[in-house]
């Protein structure tokens, strides 16, 4: 069963395990893309059974309060996915964001629109202090989206990500939900 959220133009959703044909239809077809942005993955990682696994895991992430993760849904099929990760509650109340979009979809809006309604998510309803997303400088169509929702640079992280097999320099983009200040 998966748990829905509506956007003007997307539906963001939880997904179950028994989804998981459709992630593996969705990082496939847009493997060459994502490549040039992510760690090197092992053939595994693009199979039902290893995506059934982690799509148990993130439920029980969700279940557990250290995740929020949906994913992105027009007309019923997966364009794109959005994270807040290693949530922490206690004195921090933060959690690092992350985000992709089918390359089919670049360009339109989608992530701005997606992303603005995790963010309020998160600080509306989960009450959480600070989110921050890590970007690499040549990323510039990433850096756009979070700086249109407010994201601010707190600094350059050297060699902070290992992508695509190589240690990549990125900038520590942060927003603040000022209402808890």
């Amino acid at each position: 069963m998966s748990i829905a959220w509506q956007t003007s133009r997307l539906q963001l959703k939880i997904l179950d395990q028994d989804r998981a044909a459709e992630v593996v239809d969705f990082i496939v077809g847009n493997e060459p893309y994502f490549k040039i942005w992510e760690p090197v993955r092992e053939p595994e990682y693009f199979t039902i059974g290893k995506q059934a696994e982690l799509l148990a895991a993130e439920r029980r992430s969700i279940a557990d309060g250290t995740l929020f993760k949906v994913w992105l849904h027009q007309d019923d099929k997966i364009i794109g996915s959005v994270a807040v990760s290693n949530i922490v509650r206690g004195v921090f109340q933060s959690g690092h964001v992350g985000y992709k979009l089918a390359q089919s979809h670049t360009g339109k809006g989608y992530m701005t629109e997606a992303l603005s309604a995790v963010v309020s998510h998160c600080f509306d309803t989960l009450e959480m202090h600070r989110l921050e997303a890590n970007i690499m400088p040549r990323n510039a169509a990433s850096l756009n989206v979070v700086r249109r929702l407010g994201f601010y640079e707190e600094g350059l992280a050297i060699k902070y990500l290992k992508i695509n097999g190589v240690w990549e320099d990125h900038l520590h983009m942060v927003i603040r939900n000022e209402r808890l200040e």
